[in-house]
């Protein structure tokens, strides 16, 4: 197998690292796929990234015949309305690798295209958007992990994405355990991403205050019971997939963020998938509970619902 056209759908944070090293091949094509306003958007102003402007080819989902590789990095509020794009672009042979956060999307877009056609894979990126678009340190960025979830562990298509990432700057590794590691980089984004969402402080706060990372802990361990009962082991992944990319302590991961700029977060995948999950084995998950609501909470005060005026019915304590 060879990959000669790659396809990206969702040009955001994690679909700029993609882009970015990529882009540097001339032998193939790369496009993002993109309908409507978003599609004359990149069409017109390219996807910057780290300062310089790139301009992949803009396909729409009816175009993208013959594609040989899909990477899905969408927000998962948009992946249910983007899975009629998927199916529409993917072929007898194309391979899809979801860079999605989360531990379902997979699932997801299993039900509508097959499990055949799906690639394991997680990303660790450190990528956030300026004024001019979306930066990230390509030497600190782990990048992306993928695998086969059963032998043979170096199928062709493994051997093709490697050959495909080779000499782009995009750091990858392939690995056995690809289960594991979607669990373990499920288990930072729930640890570190959330806690801070809510006190609205840098990532340094877990290091500097024994109440985050009482916090953080709590949501440790009720992932681990729930991941142990459905028979993940996550000693099994590399001692480095235990952390993320290395940041300073100022930095805001993608929760926050999307708090920062007044858009709804993806809670409902981190702790609103392990409360699901919880319920279903009969393992409590109080500190999601409370993430999950309180997250949602923020979500409604950004939405304006506790602008009062002053003018509104009295309510009483009690």
């Amino acid at each position: 197998m060879k990959i000669k056209k790659v396809a990206v759908l969702g040009a955001g944070a994690v679909g700029s690292y993609v882009i970015w090293g990529l882009s540097s091949r001339n032998d193939i094509e790369l496009g993002v796929i993109a309908e409507g306003e978003r599609a004359e958007r990149l069409k017109q102003k390219g996807c910057t990234i780290n300062g310089k402007i790139y301009h992949p080819e803009v396909w729409n989902p009816g175009e993208t015949d013959a594609v040989d590789l899909m990477i899905v990095a969408l927000k998962y509020g948009s992946l249910s309305a983007a899975l009629e794009s998927i199916q529409k672009a993917t072929t007898e042979n194309t391979v899809i690798m979801s860079l999605m956060n989360g531990v379902d999307s997979e699932e997801i877009i299993t039900e509508k295209v097959g499990v055949e056609h799906l690639l394991p894979a997680v990303i660790k990126v450190a990528s956030h958007k300026e004024e001019d678009g979306y930066h990230f340190d390509p030497e600190t960025t782990i990048g992306i992990i993928f695998g086969e979830l059963t032998a043979p562990y170096d199928s062709d298509r493994i051997r093709a994405i490697e050959e495909l990432f080779k000499d782009t700057g995009i750091h990858f590794r392939v690995t056995e355990y690809a289960r594991e590691e979607m669990w373990s980089k499920f288990r930072l984004n729930v640890c570190n991403n959330l806690p801070q969402a809510i006190l609205g402080a840098g990532v340094g706060c877990y290091r500097d205050s024994v109440h985050m990372k009482a916090i953080s802990d709590g949501l440790k361990g009720e992932l681990e019971a729930i991941a142990q009962a459905k028979g993940i082991d996550l000693s099994k992944t590399e001692a480095s997939s235990g952390r993320g990319s290395a940041v300073p302590p100022s930095a805001r991961y993608s929760t926050l963020q999307d708090l920062d700029a007044g858009r709804h977060t993806e809670i409902d995948m981190f702790s609103g998938a392990l409360i699901r999950m919880g319920k279903e084995l009969g393992i409590p998950t109080p500190y999601n509970e409370y993430t999950y609501h309180m997250i949602k909470a923020l979500e409604e005060k950004n939405d304006g619902r506790f602008n009062y005026t002053g003018d509104e019915e009295p309510t009483w304590s009690k």
